[in-house]
């Protein structure tokens, strides 16, 4: 009734309500921080550990997550309806010499709802994908040990494949360095035939201009193919000797 007679008591209650809940989700939303700090620092410390007992602190975690979600979700809500009602205050009659002051006030209030919002939503997306990128690390983990754990004969097979395929990719690596030195040696005597070929115009280009030095060249070949008849014919009449000797 007081406040129906005095809008402005009942703006200075709805103000009081709303720095209320404010300082409650200041340290609401400090202790949920904590909490996922610590949530996150429990799991890096059990990382590199062989303990297979439940991890009842982290359990005991994400009960409290959930509870102290439901309840800042819940202040965010009620710190909503009195921003709301703050604003429809404006709007009554009689308080447009005050207008400009209670906009300004109700934009603070919602100013700070903003960033209470965004922090929670922020601070409980961390949370989340710490927990889900931990499980997925438990998971993997998990089946890295079953497997390490497997019968001796899959591992032992599995041990074969693998060398195996390294095998394989060392013969299909040394093929390939073959065919290289292959390729290069093939490049190389094509180089020199074609040098060689050079070398054999040039000279029966010099015979042609010099008649003496082709006529010089003949000789040479006709006197070189009568020593090797003479040679041959000699060591054939001596080899024929040897055998008539050896035979009698």
């Amino acid at each position: 009734a007081i406040f129906s007679q005095d809008p402005q008591l009942k703006h200075i209650h709805l103000r009081k309500q709303a720095r209320q809940l404010e300082n409650e989700l200041d340290l609401k939303l400090v202790s949920f921080s904590k909490l996922c700090t610590s949530y996150s620092s429990s799991r890096d410390g059990r990382r590199d550990t062989s303990d297979t007992t439940p991890l009842l602190n982290n359990s005991t975690q994400d009960r409290m997550f959930d509870t102290m979600s439901v309840e800042i979700e819940q202040l965010l809500a009620k710190l909503t309806a009195v921003n709301d009602k703050m604003a429809e205050y404006t709007n009554t009659p009689g308080t447009a010499s005050l207008n400009a002051a209670l906009m300004h006030t109700l934009q603070r209030h919602r100013d700070i709802l903003q960033d209470y919002t965004h922090e929670f939503h922020k601070t409980k997306g961390n949370f989340l994908a710490i927990r889900e990128r931990e499980d997925l690390l438990g998971s993997v983990r998990k089946d890295i040990e079953t497997y390490k754990s497997g019968s001796g004969v899959n591992n032992r097979r599995t041990e074969l494949f693998l060398k195996e395929h390294e095998h394989l990719r060392n013969s299909d690596r040394l093929m390939n360095d073959t065919i290289s030195i292959a390729m290069a040696t093939k490049e190389n005597m094509t180089s020199q035939r074609g040098m060689l070929k050079s070398i054999q115009s040039r000279v029966n280009t010099l015979a042609n201009r010099f008649p003496t030095i082709n006529n010089l060249i003949q000789r040479i070949n006709l006197r070189k193919r009568r020593d090797s008849l003479i040679l041959g014919t000699v060591i054939g009449v001596c080899t024929i000797l040897l055998l008539l000797y050896a035979f009698h």
